[in-house]
């Protein structure tokens, strides 16, 4: 027990108006229930009721003492709650916002499965731009955040954090693509470039991977939209600089290919997922936090092993 049954049976004395009563809702003897109260009086130093011919009224202490337990037994009951709900989650909703790499690469099938194994959960999914993921949060509108170079934040709370580097992401039959492994940013700088549009976290972090090097980059093609990027390479336009997990469905169909820059070169954005602070997670939520940072560091381990990230970048929780 996370509480004394001292708060029970004065609870149940209030509700009842006397000890006989409140005893045999309880099935415990009348004997047993004074005792209680009396140690309890004794602890605080202060009568809790007025014994009445006709039973017991209580005292101002009392009345004070009777406020604390009932909201102690109400958030006992929360936390009950909770737990069935983590065992055996019952109907729920979760509300997520994410950015529109993300929703469109790791997501769906993570999302699937998580429906498929909790059909009773409702996902409420909306994405807006890097930078705004943190608005709705922050305002309650939704329960968690998931996006890339978010900022320490007042009033948000960090769930988990993992480094992702950025690499180039090429057509299947492109010449950088016959190899595997760490690409030079040299040899890409010189092929036709479609990039993060400026201003974005996404090419801040490709303007400092570039920014060691003696050329100028002009990228044909600039756009605050990654499925633009991979669509234009798929084109054969030009190459793109993402993380792998916003091309991981396209890689893995076989329609793109990721190849990791140089250790020279290599830049990382930080994923973050997060919640409002002081705003505790119901059942649904937690389960699905935990669901979606098992599947996400399942997919950073299988990034790892083909070489897409290298070993040295890990989740933090």
């Amino acid at each position: 027990m996370l509480h004394s049954r001292k708060l029970v049976y004065i609870n149940e004395i209030v509700r009842c108006g006397s000890i006989r009563k409140a005893a045999q809702r309880l099935n415990v003897a009348s004997s047993a229930v004074n005792r209680q109260i009396l140690a309890l009086e004794e602890e605080l130093g202060a009568p809790l009721f007025e014994r009445l011919p006709k039973g017991l009224r209580l005292t101002a202490a009392g009345e004070l003492c009777v406020e604390h337990i009932r909201d102690v037994l109400k958030n006992y009951e929360r936390l009950e709650g909770r737990i069935r709900g983590l065992k055996t989650p019952q109907a729920g909703k979760v509300s997520l916002v994410t950015t529109v790499g993300l929703a469109s690469g790791p997501l769906p099938e993570i999302l699937a499965g998580f429906v498929a194994a909790h059909p009773r959960v409702q996902i409420k999914l909306r994405n807006d731009g890097g930078s705004t993921t943190i608005n709705p949060v922050l305002t309650g509108e939704v329960d968690l955040g998931l996006g890339f170079n978010i900022p320490a934040t007042p009033g948000i709370r960090t769930l988990a954090n993992i480094d992702v580097p950025v690499g180039v992401v090429l057509p299947p039959g492109h010449r950088l693509a016959r190899d595997e492994g760490p690409i030079d940013l040299v040899e890409v700088v010189q092929e036709p470039l479609i990039l993060a549009q400026s201003g974005t976290s996404l090419r801040n972090i490709i303007d400092l991977a570039l920014a060691p090097l003696p050329l100028l980059v002009e990228p044909v093609v600039e756009t605050n939209s990654s499925e633009l990027m991979k669509q234009l390479v798929k084109a054969g336009t030009g190459l793109t600089m993402l993380n792998p997990l916003d091309a991981v469905a396209e890689c893995r169909r076989g329609e793109l290919i990721f190849r990791p820059l140089t250790e020279a070169h290599i830049r990382h954005q930080p994923m973050k997922l997060f919640a409002r602070a002081r705003a505790p997670l119901d059942s649904a939520t937690s389960l699905f936090v935990e669901y979606l940072m098992q599947e996400l560091l399942a997919l950073v381990q299988d990034l790892k092993a083909r070489g897409h990230i290298p070993e040295t970048i890990r989740g933090q929780s």
